[in-house]
């Protein structure tokens, strides 16, 4: 481990302060309700508590302290120098793909698959529907990207769900965030941890197809349909099916023109195909604003808050994220490959999986085995937390009325393990 200078020390103090921030923002929105909705503590408390704003905030004093130890110009060039590009994509993605045309054909999609398996295999509608969007949602995300798969299937599965059990939306946000991490695996482009590592490392598409693709396709239908099986019961009561959904929708909304939806996949693929260069992606998403406003007929109101409140939860993270080199780095070089595997699954929970192979990239002479470890344990481990993969929050954002008293990070936790668990079977011992 190097000599760590104050402003690196810093940067993982303030890091840790806002890892252990997320864990206290149930109780934290809790207190906000012992104020009368008007008060200046209501708001203080209520915005301490939106897990979205935790970081932004720790990362605003951290440049603070930043600008009081070493100067304005010194911060300034820190930070000209980070890459905000993921927060910026996850932001036109996810306004992108809340749209009503875009969910309406999905929704499409996704029912013609489940009716097709209910009249093969004679299975119940709400049963199918869930288990064809947790399996067919997450894995879209190696083509169309994990921010994208994430958004359309939380909207799903949101327009589904008509009762707050507890249990039932814990199990299915863990199960979401898994399912997503490990979903984009099967291609080198998708996937944020994978992404970071793959062209360094000359892993295209067949050794990803290869060697996480086909493991994850696994462990991605074992978590469906495990999930279905063990909260069976609960179904028939609290979840709506597609059906039901699009005839409920059917009577508000107008008739969406195949061009219109021709117009919006165009956006899609564009934005999808960009996604790398920040600023074509955002002239892009600006042009899609002005169609959108001229198509608002067929349109519900855009996710432009929840979006922005993303972006900058992941903008936050990206701050921290040059000032835990000095620390992880060494720590990731001196793991066995076992050790290595187990180890980027825990401290993918508290770091962000796409930071963590990141770094890990950067330690000289790992080999192969440990490369596998590294990348493997990282996406295994992407939904144990909200911030254990960038995705999570833009499904949490739209998830996050089911959860009036704020997500509690243990529960999430605790939820997401089973999922982990058949994830972690998959990808080290098949």
């Amino acid at each position: 481990m190097t000599n760590p200078t104050t402003i690196e020390i810093l940067g993982a103090l303030f890091f840790g302060l806002a890892v252990i921030h997320t864990f206290l923002t149930g109780p934290i929105l809790k207190a906000s309700h012992n104020h009368s909705k008007d008060s200046f503590q209501y708001h203080l408390y209520h915005l301490l508590g939106e897990i979205e704003v935790v970081f932004a905030l720790w990362g605003a004093l951290f440049m603070l302290c930043f600008v009081g130890i070493d100067g304005w110009d010194q911060a300034i060039a820190y930070f000209e120098g980070l890459h905000f590009i993921e927060p910026f994509f996850v932001f036109a993605i996810m306004v992108l793909c809340s749209t009503r045309p875009i969910l309406s054909m999905a929704r499409t999609a996704i029912q013609t698959v489940s009716l097709a398996l209910q009249k093969i295999f004679k299975t119940p509608a709400v049963a199918t529907d869930l288990c064809v969007i947790l399996i067919l949602g997450p894995l879209s995300g190696s083509f169309i990207t994990e921010p994208a798969a994430m958004t359309v299937t939380a909207l799903l599965l949101n327009s589904m769900l008509n009762k707050n059990s507890p249990c039932l939306l814990y199990a299915l946000l863990g199960v979401l965030f898994v399912n997503v991490s490990i979903g984009g695996a099967m291609t080198p482009f998708a996937a944020p941890p994978i992404l970071m590592v793959a062209q360094k490392w000359q892993w295209d598409f067949q050794f990803i197809m290869t060697h996480f693709g086909w493991k994850s396709a696994i462990a991605v239908c074992v978590n469906a349909m495990g999930f279905l099986l063990i909260f069976k019961k609960d179904l028939t009561s609290g979840v709506f099916t597609l059906r039901e959904v699009t005839l409920r929708l059917a009577g508000g909304h107008k008739a969406i023109p195949t061009s219109v939806n021709i117009v919006h996949l165009i956006f899609l693929v564009a934005i999808v195909a960009t996604g790398h260069y920040q600023n074509a992606f955002l002239g892009i998403f600006l042009l899609f604003l002005a169609v959108a406003s001229v198509t608002r007929r067929y349109q519900d109101n855009l996710r432009i808050r929840e979006s922005l409140l993303v972006a900058t939860f992941l903008g936050g993270i990206i701050v921290f994220g040059a000032y835990q080199k000095w620390w992880l780095a060494p720590l990731l070089g001196q793991l066995s490959e076992s050790a290595l595997f187990i180890g980027s699954i825990g401290l993918t929970a508290i770091t962000d999986n796409a930071a963590l192979t990141y770094l890990g990239a950067q330690v000289m002479g790992l080999n192969e085995a440990s490369r596998y470890a590294l990348v493997a344990g990282a996406i295994t481990g992407g939904g144990l937390t909200i911030i254990a993969n960038a995705p999570n929050a833009a499904g949490y954002s739209i998830l996050n009325a089911k959860f009036p008293e704020g997500l509690s990070p243990g529960k999430l936790f605790i939820a997401a393990l089973a999922p982990t668990l058949v994830a972690l079977v998959c990808f080290w011992f098949l």
